[in-house]
């Protein structure tokens, strides 16, 4: 035990975090409230290089939510060159079903992350609460923020993408069996056409060539379908939602080919993401999302660590003459999602791959 470190406990919230501050005996030094903006920021690291000059102290922080409700005060801290610790949520939770309190505060709570650095020492399940986060290359956490960024408007249009179908399937039976995929571009820019999804059957064909995507053999197409066009009766108040929704596809399919600009670049800068491209069927996408939710692989003690983070294995489940596997909780799920699809891709390009 390193009797010469502050050690600091965070209780993050969303507005105001509290701060617990003791030394490795145990002892509890300062407690206090720590605001979220600029001024209660620069007064906690003031306050903490006063305290750790005065005991001759190195510090070390623990606090909840790392990359969360607590930026940017997880990344001030490593800039500090300080030791952060993240508390992990779920073995925190079983480690309070072990030593439960008697009640519960952010005081508290703040009390129990500090109890947990004295005990990492000796027991096994306070040492997996505390995980120590290593400081990764700016490129790396680019990479983290612009992958999950896409992510989400990738799923935002996927759900968008289905309500629209669902829509149209309702208002105007027959206008989606025209296309294969109902986010190609010409498909979308005629349903954008006209704020009444009525009026599309009026369109003529040089005013079908002006759309984008489109061409003759689309426009055959839609023309084929303005023959024997049908729309239900809740068209006039429906219809506008469906050309909202296709609308919308259209700016996100925009905002997330903007983000694919940015990150390709930034794969060939990364260590991490550059190795991850010379694998068969592993693209930009996919190995950007990688080497930003790994951050660095020093994070990782073993390779068998690295693969449940991954989702790539499974724990053991076995009792008596059982013998079975589950699945491991601890896993980044946006890590295992880039992981199938570029494996996917892997094995189509690799016939090994495939039949193995």
């Amino acid at each position: 035990m390193d009797r010469s470190e502050l050690q600091v406990a965070v209780d993050v919230g969303a507005r105001r975090h509290r701060v617990a501050v003791g030394d490795a005996t145990g002892r509890l030094i300062e407690e206090f409230d720590l605001e979220h903006t600029a001024t209660g920021l620069n007064g906690f690291f003031d306050r903490l290089e006063r305290l750790a000059a005065k005991r001759k102290m190195s510090v070390a922080v623990a606090m909840e939510g790392f990359n969360g409700w607590a930026r940017p005060l997880d990344r001030q801290v490593l800039e500090h060159g300080w030791k952060l610790y993240n508390v992990n949520n779920l073995k925190l939770a079983r480690y309070k079903e072990i030593f439960p309190a008697p009640a519960k505060t952010d005081a508290i709570d703040a009390r129990r992350i500090l109890e947990l650095f004295r005990l990492r020492i000796h027991l096994p399940v306070a040492r997996e609460v505390l995980q120590e986060v290593v400081a990764v290359t700016q490129e790396a956490e680019r990479l983290k923020r612009l992958t999950r960024r896409r992510r989400q408007l990738v799923n935002e249009k996927v759900r968008v993408l289905n309500r629209m179908q669902a829509d149209l399937q309702a208002v105007c039976p027959g206008l989606l069996a025209i296309t294969a995929e109902a986010d190609n571009l010409w498909f979308l820019s005629l349903l954008g056409a006209r704020e009444d999804i009525r009026k599309l059957t009026g369109l003529r064909q040089s005013s079908l060539l002006t759309l984008d995507g489109v061409g003759r053999a689309y426009c055959a197409k839609i023309q084929a379908w303005q023959c024997e066009a049908l729309f239900s009766h809740d068209a006039e108040w429906a219809g506008p939602m469906v050309v909202a929704d296709a609308r919308r596809v259209q700016a996100l399919k925009r905002e997330i080919a903007v983000l694919d600009q940015l990150i390709e670049p930034l794969t060939e800068c990364c260590e991490t993401a550059r190795r991850l491209r010379t694998i068969p069927g592993f693209g930009p996408t996919c190995s950007g999302e990688l080497a930003g939710e790994i951050g660095t692989i020093e994070r990782f003690a073993t390779e068998a660590s690295f693969a449940l983070y991954l989702g790539m294995a499974t724990l053991d489940h076995s009792s008596g003459t059982h013998t079975g596997t589950r699945r491991p909780r601890q896993v980044n799920t946006r890590a295992k999602a880039a992981m199938m699809i570029a494996v996917a891709r892997h094995m189509e390009q690799v016939p090994a791959s495939r039949a193995y």
